[in-house]
């Protein structure tokens, strides 16, 4: 057994600090230890207590008849690391600090906590600041939380990694009250050793575990979370994390509209996509959408049967997952034929969606006979079976009815418990039917399921960056026509442009250019030039001459400093204008894709891709990130619009990302907005562009 494994299947804990005192919190871990049937053995450690609850307790560390796998320290910050280095000392695998008092205090708390960790030398360390962990699969209880008085709870095929100790007791007695079974759960806060990424890696590899549930606060090692997270998803076991944060601006670019539309939360939707993880827009979610994968069924498609007994109740689940985006279609018309012979009348409405069995809550065989038709019907690729007030005096009937009709198919099948049941919620849970109290929550349940059938979408490897030679191109901002001569050294085509210095010669590069011409200051300080009257359209031969004169007198006018250069480049048309940037912040560097133009921050209709450890994007990835886009009709030939060339854009989207992948930490900011993307077989074009380089 490694660290991790002594430490959540420890057979021998010394508990540092014990009180006798099961009321207080120092004496809770003994006697949890012993409520919940630990089989192993039990060192309380106190020099003023002789014995606790019969069980022989030690003066110190050094006093312990054996060496134990796992110490759990319940001092104070200012003395956790003695005891800390005490068990380093004896061989202990790893100790638990529930102290708080370290880095989450300021500069004090960091000198403590580097403390803790010399103390630990190769000793694992959970915490501090942790309230511990809880190993339902094997009966083991290593925390202080309130949250364990509960005399059980049921253990289940859910394992919990949270950066909260709170949460941890929170999701416990919230499954315990609904009946869903946990295995693993584990409280890391302040990370000093042991992190998310160590305990989804041992999940991954645990058999009494299907789906891994996170609460997270920030991740504090892109690189390890992206290796275990892949190595989950290869297990078969899928991630749900609740995120928290999300109203968080992130740091902004200096320069380039990219920073302004990619947020730090933004940087974890693209992060959690590309590994596969779901995730949990709410915190019920956290819990909701793991009960539904735990059940282990596949969700192929967006139809869903509702089956109810109250009408409106069926009209509410339906309006939910409407708007999340399924489908309620009518029973085809055998399915409707074989669903009107279970019950005649009035009363019966079995040929709409959601299908109303009035008295299938009274009479479980009416029940039973439905649900096996719309689950063997190709109208249907899940089920939601309404428990109605009838359910509330005996959930088993309603229970067992849709139990028994499980085997019958691996559609997945969730209930929605319409009066205030807890026990009908519990009941169905238990007998393997998710169940929730919100429509909202059986939409969320679904949703997750059909993101959990998407393994399409996991980013595993980058694609291969050829060095390219950048050491003629300055520090500091670039001009535009800098930061388009290194677009174009990676492979991203341009636009047609000379550089002049005046009136004269701009007329003369408007003849070579031939046609109507943009005309540009061309500056290393001004980044928005159309901001200062910097950039003029339509012009001609005739027409330029005069307007660089102007150009020139309003930019010194607005700025104070009067342009030297200008540009001069092909005006392009008939083509969807893209924004195409990369943004850096502590989790990655992404490559964001939109909507571009002037009002690129205004639509804000973009997608991200982080760039995985080396490397850059697929192909297949750039593609995928066009199509993310809702203004992907316009590319694909919206209303009659030639397609566009997405090929194209594709290839130029793969090597912008090669580009920041080469450069690494030299390159600040990078930006072309707009890069026109032209009809299918005319390429695209870049013809702006921004780029601040490092020394």
């Amino acid at each position: 057994m490694n660290a991790i494994e002594r430490l959540i299947r420890p057979r021998s804990i010394a508990v540092i600090g014990a009180s006798a005192d099961p009321s207080k919190t120092s004496g809770r871990p003994v006697s949890y230890l012993r409520k919940h049937g630990f089989a192993g053995a039990i060192y309380p450690v106190n020099p003023k207590v002789g014995e606790i609850g019969g069980l022989a307790c030690y003066p110190d560390v050094a006093s312990l008849p054996d060496v134990p796998d796992v110490g759990l320290v319940l001092l104070g910050a200012e003395r956790a690391h003695i005891a800390v280095r005490e068990l380093a000392e004896r061989g202990a695998a790893a100790a638990i600090v529930l102290a708080s008092g370290f880095t989450e205090t300021g500069a004090e708390g960091v000198a403590r906590q580097q403390q803790l960790m010399q103390a630990a030398g190769s000793m694992r360390i959970l915490g501090p600041n942790t309230i511990g962990l809880v190993n339902l699969t094997d009966n083991i209880v290593l925390s202080a939380s309130g949250a364990l008085a509960m005399d059980h709870f049921p253990a289940g095929p859910i394992g919990l990694v949270s950066q909260s100790g709170g949460i941890l007791g929170a999701v416990l007695s919230r499954a315990a009250a609904r009946g869903v079974g946990l295995s693993k759960l584990v409280s890391t806060s302040n990370e000093a050793d042991l992190e998310l990424a160590d305990f989804i890696d041992f999940l991954a590899d645990d058999s009494a575990t299907r789906v891994i549930a996170l609460y997270i606060e920030a991740i504090r090692n892109p690189i390890r979370f992206r290796e275990a997270a892949l190595k989950a998803r290869r297990a078969g076991k899928p991630i749900v994390a609740f995120k928290i944060g999300r109203s968080e601006a992130g740091a902004k670019a200096a320069v380039s509209h990219t920073g302004a539309l990619a947020g730090s939360d933004r940087m974890y939707d693209a992060l959690f996509r590309q590994l596969g993880v779901i995730r949990a827009r709410t915190f019920e979610d956290l819990l909701d959408i793991p009960a539904a994968l735990s059940a282990g069924r596949k969700l192929s498609g967006r139809r869903v049967a509702i089956l109810t007994s109250t009408g409106g109740a069926g009209t509410i689940v339906s309006d939910s997952l409407g708007i999340a985006g399924f489908a309620t279609p009518s029973p085809d018309a055998e399915t409707a034929a074989q669903l009107r012979s279970l019950q005649s009348g009035s009363h019966a409405m079995l040929d709409r969606n959601p299908i109303d069995v009035t008295l299938a809550g009274l009479q479980p065989n009416l029940l039973r006979g439905a649900i096996r038709i719309l689950l063997a019907s190709p109208s249907y690729d899940a089920l939601v079976v309404i428990a109605g007030s009838s359910a509330v005096g005996s959930p088993a009937l309603l229970a067992d009815a849709i139990h028994d009709c499980l085997p019958l198919s691996d559609k997945p099948v969730i209930a929605y418990v319409s009066p205030y049941a807890p026990d009908v919620v519990s009941v169905l849970t238990r007998r393997g039917v998710p169940a929730y109290t919100s429509a909202e929550s059986c939409a969320a349940a679904l949703d997750g399921l059909l993101q959990a059938a998407m393994p399409e979408q996991v980013q595993t490897s980058g694609a291969t960056v050829t060095t390219v030679d950048i050491s003629d191109f300055p520090a500091g901002s670039l001009d535009e026509a800098q930061a388009k001569a290194l677009f174009a050294r990676f492979g991203i085509p341009i636009a047609a442009e000379k550089v002049v210095a005046t009136p004269s010669e701009a007329e003369q590069a408007a003849r070579d250019l031939g046609g109507p011409v943009v005309l540009k200051i061309l500056s290393r300080e001004i980044a928005h030039k159309s901001d200062v009257g910097g950039v003029a359209v339509n012009l001609t031969a005739e027409t330029i001459g005069s307007r660089v004169t102007a150009m020139a007198d309003e930019v010194a006018l607005r700025t104070g400093k009067r342009p030297e250069q200008f540009l001069v480049q092909e005006m392009i048309s008939g083509g969807v204008e893209i924004i195409l940037g990369m943004h850096r912040d502590p989790l990655g560097t992404a490559i964001l894709l939109g909507m571009g133009g002037v009002a690129a921050e205004l639509f804000k209709d973009t997608t991200m891709r982080l760039l995985p450890p080396q490397g850059g994007l697929s192909l297949d990835e750039a593609r995928a990130m066009a199509r993310d886009l809702v203004t992907w009709p316009l590319l694909d030939g919206f209303r009659g619009r030639p397609k566009c060339d997405v090929e194209a854009l594709a290839a130029a989207v793969v090597a912008f990302s090669r580009m920041v992948a080469q450069l690494g930490d030299r390159l600040t900011e990078a930006e072309i907005n707009p890069v026109f993307v032209l009809p299918a077989g005319q390429g695209v074009k870049a013809a702006d562009g921004l780029v601040v380089l490092n020394v």
